[in-house]
């Protein structure tokens, strides 16, 4: 059986996200915003990180804005886990975590329901700098699995400084 390129890059979106909710999927809402030690993320932001990334490269790369996208988040959302910001550990100044896992859900479904649309030659379009590997749509959808897996790992040590077991 041959899988196309599409299908190889929906299942590794796919996988990243089952391993990044087995992460998440049993941690408190008290501990979303701590710290455990100085200038080290939270787990709010690495979760607001990955939506918003995950929009980027696989919503409006692909396809530019869209009618749907301020109901999957809003600009504000965007900013603040963009590249590059400092997660603020104050839980009055973020969104909750709830809300962070309504956008992340959100943006993966509609994710899942739009990239199948795609055929193969759209893969091939190039992007805009920046882009990680390949200055293509496809590179885009391969990196987001890769980046996702990235931050599963910061998760991960996450839970571990915040004493919980791990989950690999």
């Amino acid at each position: 059986m041959t899988v196309s390129r599409l299908e190889l890059a929906i299942g590794q979106i796919r996988f990243a996200r089952e391993y990044t909710q087995s992460l998440i999927s049993d941690l408190e809402p008290s501990d979303w915003f701590r710290q455990p030690a100085e200038g080290v993320s939270h787990l709010a932001w690495q979760v607001g990180h990955l939506a918003m990334a995950q929009y980027g490269l696989c919503l409006f790369r692909m396809r530019g804005r869209a009618d749907v996208d301020p109901e999957l988040m809003s600009s504000a959302f965007r900013k603040k886990f963009s590249k590059g910001t400092t997660p603020d550990p104050d839980p009055a100044m973020n969104p909750s975590p709830d809300e962070i896992c309504d956008v992340f859900d959100r943006v993966y479904a509609q994710t899942m329901q739009e990239l199948p649309t795609y055929s193969e030659r759209v893969l091939d379009e190039p992007v805009e700098m920046p882009y990680a590997a390949c200055a293509t749509k496809y590179g885009g959808l391969l990196f987001c699995s890769h980046h996702e897996m990235l931050h599963a790992g910061q998760i991960g040590f996450l839970r571990r400084l915040l004493g919980k077991a791990p989950v690999r």
